[in-house]
């Protein structure tokens, strides 16, 4: 048996004002489980994506998330879940005022390959992007797999 509090998990860098991987804490093998807190804007990804091997089920606790599908926008309110099974685009996102608390499960833990697309304002459309350090190490940053461009770039959050 593990046990922790999510408070004595290190946050993680990247798009979402709180995300905190409970999985290593809870030393899971076949499981990720991760603790996200969005505020408004933010969002549970870094892009639009989709997961070859991995089914993702999002539990919200507070707020309203809306997650962009191929069927169009989906908003998730509290005590709701919604699931996407493996290879299924998907991104949710804080498109209200309210603060989002969630709970996201994926398994398998290893997701398998990938697949992200974001808006490159150089190529003028939704491209693959890669996720990478950015130079000064103190963030990450997503970049244009087409032409290299920078699409965004995520620090540690202060709010």
């Amino acid at each position: 048996m593990e046990r922790t509090s999510i408070d004595d998990v290190d946050a993680r860098i990247g798009p979402a004002a709180v995300k905190r991987a409970l999985g290593p804490a809870l030393e899971t093998t076949e499981v990720a489980l991760n603790y996200y807190e969005l505020a408004p804007g933010d969002s549970f990804g870094f892009g639009y994506h989709r997961h070859s091997d991995q089914e993702e089920v999002f539990y919200v606790f507070q707020g309203t998330a809306t997650f962009e599908t191929e069927d169009g926008p989906v908003a998730v309110g509290p005590d709701e879940v919604i699931r996407f099974a493996p290879g299924e685009w998907q991104l949710g996102r804080n498109a209200g005022d309210e603060r989002v608390v969630a709970l996201a499960v994926g398994a398998p833990e290893a997701s398998g390959d990938t697949e992200m697309v974001r808006a490159c304002p150089d190529c003028e459309e939704r491209t693959e992007q890669t996720v990478d350090w950015a130079d000064d190490g103190d963030a990450l940053v997503t970049l244009c797999v087409d032409c290299g461009a920078r699409t965004g770039r995520f620090e540690y959050s202060s709010h």
